[in-house]
């Protein structure tokens, strides 16, 4: 089995944007160095001066190299029925595998990561980055930030790991499905391995501890391995690997739980890297006011700060087919619900209005039907109960509508005797309404009928 110890010099951070702009490849047999290829390579990108000052590679250094695309059959033929090494792996082999593609060559080889090496053989000290941990392993270093004096550090720090009983943690690192091949390079195995098989919401930490990504998932593990399983060369998922430094986890009783749980989590977290759910949401909602001649109006407008709504919902043809059937229902005017906007009123002429929006009709007979309609739209919104499996067997979730509005979820012991909805409320906890979550719940409900409690019916969870 031979080894491919290989470090770059690039143009940034990532490969979809960005060139190489040099290449060394130690090849290690597992005992020594038996052979090396490196060489520069002329970007179509322009060096950042930060990294010509870091790397010393000058755009006039490259001015006569050969593009990579030049030397990508070379490179292939190096790095092919190898074992891919580097000092953070994920990094270089992101590198290389992107531009090899663009050059019409796929590479799919095995990958070994030094760092994660190193931490396993040489416990305990406070940084692993190459200078550090050659500096503590008294490891010489030369051209610092040229891929050739890197690589050949790397080559001794790979032989140095060999040689100090490490063979035991490669070939656990080569195992098919070895987590080390696909972690990000700040996350330890044991996370991953101390997930659950449950429902939840997740949340991945950088090293700080701050939220970068809020998810939920049906079964915790399984999505979260996921996140790891491609190793993409844009911008944000290579920042996005690189920051990952810890996952923590909500355990939820059921899948709707955690859709739930996300949302608001989402919106009140505001994660970096979570981009769905962050924008306002519109809501409109029907709204009643009384004019200077007396006559109440039930009107469509958006929901703001400080103006209750009678009733919201998030599609404004939803709005306007409630409304309407209120018209119809209660024989009010479409042009006071301003259903119509010009003209003679149609419900005047086919005899469904009495002449409120000429007059004709007393504001005090019109008003009446108008609270009768909203007292029939408050009576009818809906309040009902979704009782499910719980977090374990003592228990039941349940997630409460009240008056076709989330109210909050929670959890009640089996062995608790519930007997009205306020009795429910104490073991709930309230959460912010959105229209969101109303869709998820309401979707929910109508395809599970079976789980649905309602208001009028008598309540028990046991």
């Amino acid at each position: 089995m031979e080894y491919a110890i290989v470090d770059i010099e690039t143009t940034g951070g990532y490969a979809a944007s960005n060139d190489i702009t040099e290449i060394a490849i130690y090849i290690h047999d597992g005992k020594q160095v038996i052979d090396q290829y490196s060489t520069l390579i002329r970007p179509r990108r322009a060096i950042p001066y930060h990294i010509q000052v870091l790397t010393g590679i000058q755009p006039a250094m490259v001015e006569d190299a050969p593009y990579f695309e030049e030397v990508a059959a070379t490179i292939y033929e190096w790095l092919q029925n190898r074992i891919f090494v580097a000092h953070n792996v994920n990094f270089d082999y992101s590198f290389v595998k992107h531009h090899l593609k663009e050059a019409g060559y796929i590479l799919n080889v095995s990958k070994v990561c030094t760092v994660r090496l190193s931490k396993k053989v040489f416990p305990g000290h406070p940084s692993y980055s190459l200078g550090n941990i050659c500096k503590s392993l008294d490891i010489p270093v030369y051209d610092r930030h040229r891929a050739g004096g890197d690589a050949a550090a790397t080559a001794q720090l790979f032989g140095l790991i060999l040689h100090s009983d490490g063979d035991q943690y490669l070939q656990q690192m080569l195992k098919k499905g070895a987590k080390e091949q696909w972690l990000p390079l700040h996350l330890s195995p044991d996370v991953i391995d101390n997930l659950p098989y449950t429902p939840g919401v997740y949340y991945f930490l950088d090293q700080k501890g701050k939220i970068l990504y809020i998810g939920k998932a049906k079964k915790l593990k399984y999505r979260i391995k996921s996140h790891f399983t491609h190793n993409g060369a844009g911008k944000q998922r290579q920042e996005f690997l690189r920051n990952i430094h810890n996952i923590e986890y909500e355990v939820c009783g059921t899948e709707l739980m955690a859709f739930i749980l996300e949302s608001i989590e989402i919106k009140k977290k505001w994660p970096p890297y979570n981009q769905s759910q962050k924008k306002p949401s519109v809501t409109y909602g029907i709204f009643d006011y009384e004019d200077r001649n007396g006559y109440i109006h039930l009107v469509i407008d958006k929901v703001r700060k400080g103006i209750q709504p009678l009733f919201t919902f998030g599609l404004l043809v939803e709005g306007h087919r409630l409304l309407k059937s209120l018209i119809e229902m209660f024989q009010l005017c479409p042009k006071l619900c301003y259903i119509q906007t010009q003209g003679t009123c149609e419900s005047k002429l086919a005899g469904q209005c009495y002449g409120a929006c000429e007059g004709e009709e007393p504001a005090i007979d019109y008003n009446q039907r108008v609270q009768q309609a909203v007292d029939y739209l408050q009576d009818n919104l809906p309040t009902y109960m979704i009782s499910d499996l719980g977090k374990n067997r003592e228990e039941q979730s349940v997630v409460l509508m009240e008056k076709g509005r989330f109210y909050g979820m929670g959890y009640v012991p089996k062995e608790i005797n519930v007997g009205t909805i306020e009795d429910v409320k104490t073991f709930l906890t309230t959460y912010p309404d959105n229209d969101y979550i109303r869709s998820l719940i309401v979707n929910f409900a109508d395809k599970n009928p079976h789980k649905l409690i309602r208001f009028s019916d008598k309540i028990s969870l046991v």
